[in-house]
């Protein structure tokens, strides 16, 4: 195997801007489909429970997808699983769509099942991707990454909502979402170098693990630790993502639209946490801004529980939003720290967070049957206070670079490894 050129400069900024361009595409296309939930279970006239099966391949698709991320990564690196990922993202809309239009609650299932299958590979991908940017940069990458994801959740669900409010019909809108998605993947895809997160002999590849090694990563406490956080932060944006709208309309009586507009309100508060992270974290550090997050998340959700009336709540679901925002991305930044080992080590953590965001919501559905939707949220609040007394596990271990970059004040450059020593995405 031959080592690969390491990008310059202004590689490293094309690398960072597909980055951004695939996270918009993914929140885009996923909030699409949300938005429009509704109409499709009335276009292939399924049931309740019906359309729960129906969306049941999307968990399905993910899971495939995020459990076989991390061992592509390692064999292919990460572009052409990035690559392959989103591809699928942008080919599940137009067959959900084409279900839609015929009736087809199979085929939706099909759409749904490949759409969770490239979101589950680019997990990782674009994870470990973005950790190596950040290194190679010497400073946050990973929080506005996000943001974008969280910024294309709500262009979509604007869309959506407006789209829903003229009658335009959903199979048009999903088709259009993909056309219009396709040539700004195939773009991002072409800025990412090859071999990130890749294992083998090359000299700027990662040493080849074995499965001892792999499975070693996993019992790492700094790892487990990490992983604990992230779950956590993630039941925090999941909980949300799936159950907000259904908290307001069931808890508060309002109406679907204005439910739908208090989670953009939600996904609004995310993309302005996330674009703010750099900033933040520069001032406050790592162990302080996951601390304070996931405090800030419980808070919110405890005032969307308790709140008299449903104005405070959506106030509140702002807190919720800004609380969540930094979590997940800080916590993954922080299993990248040393090179040896990273993508490995984002992967574990990250596999995790998939978890997650794919058993908590059902969980949180079933715990609801019984004591109601915003009672059940306090179960995540819980989690949140819990996982918020791990946060000095986000500090990054001493004798990597940029020590001294996860305590309160700006973050120095961190000095370049020795080329032998260097990640291949650095």
């Amino acid at each position: 195997m031959t080592s690969r050129k390491e990008p310059s400069p202004d590689g490293v900024r094309r690398w960072r801007a597909g980055l951004f361009v695939l996270f918009v595409i993914v929140g885009v296309t996923m909030s699409s489909w949300i938005t429009r939930t509704p109409d499709i279970r009335d276009a292939i006239g399924a049931s309740t429970a019906g359309m729960g099966l129906v969306i049941l391949g999307l968990s399905l698709g993910a899971m495939i997808g995020v459990l076989g991320s991390g061992q592509l990564v390692a064999r292919y690196g990460g572009r052409p699983v990035a690559g392959t990922g989103i591809a699928l993202v942008v080919l599940g809309p137009v067959l959900v769509g084409t279900g839609a239009v015929t009736g087809a609650g199979g085929l939706v299932f099909a759409g749904l099942v490949i759409f969770g299958s490239g979101s589950g590979l680019m997990e990782i991908a674009v994870n470990i991707e973005g950790a190596a940017v950040e290194r190679a940069l010497s400073r946050p990458v990973l929080p506005a990454l996000h943001g974008c994801f969280s910024a294309g959740t709500v262009v979509g669900a604007a869309g959506g909502i407006a789209l829903t409010g003229i009658d335009f019909a959903v199979s048009w809108h999903l088709w259009l979402i993909s056309a219009l998605c396709a040539p700004a993947a195939a773009w991002a895809v072409r800025q990412l170098p090859a071999g990130t997160g890749r294992e083998g002999a090359g000299a700027t590849d990662e040493p080849r693990l074995t499965r001892a090694e792999r499975l070693a990563v996993w019992r790492e406490p700094r790892t487990l630790m990490l992983g604990a956080i992230v779950l956590g932060m993630a039941l925090a944006e999941g909980a949300a993502n799936d159950w907000l709208p259904l908290i307001m309309v069931d808890g508060y009586d309002l109406d679907a639209t204005t439910g739908s507009l208090v989670y953009t309100l939600f996904a609004a508060a995310m993309a302005t946490g996330r674009f703010g992270g750099e900033f933040v974290l520069a001032r406050l550090g790592r162990v302080v801004v996951v601390r304070g997050s996931a405090v800030l998340a419980a808070v919110g959700i405890l005032i969307v529980v308790f709140a008299p009336h449903p104005a405070l709540a959506a106030v509140a679901v702002v807190l919720w939003g800004l609380g969540a925002a930094l979590g997940f991305p800080v916590t993954i930044s922080a299993a990248g720290d040393s090179p040896q080992h990273a993508a490995a080590r984002v992967s574990a953590v990250a596999t995790i967070a998939y978890l997650a965001f794919l058993a908590g919501p059902p969980a949180l559905g079933l715990l609801g049957e019984h004591t109601g939707l915003r009672n059940a949220m306090l179960a995540v609040a819980a989690v949140a206070l819990l996982v918020s007394t791990l946060a000095s596990a986000a500090r990054r271990p001493a004798g990597t670079p940029g020590a001294a970059a996860t305590g309160p004040g700006p973050q120095p450059a961190a000095a370049p490894a020795p080329p032998s020593a260097r990640n291949p995405a650095d």
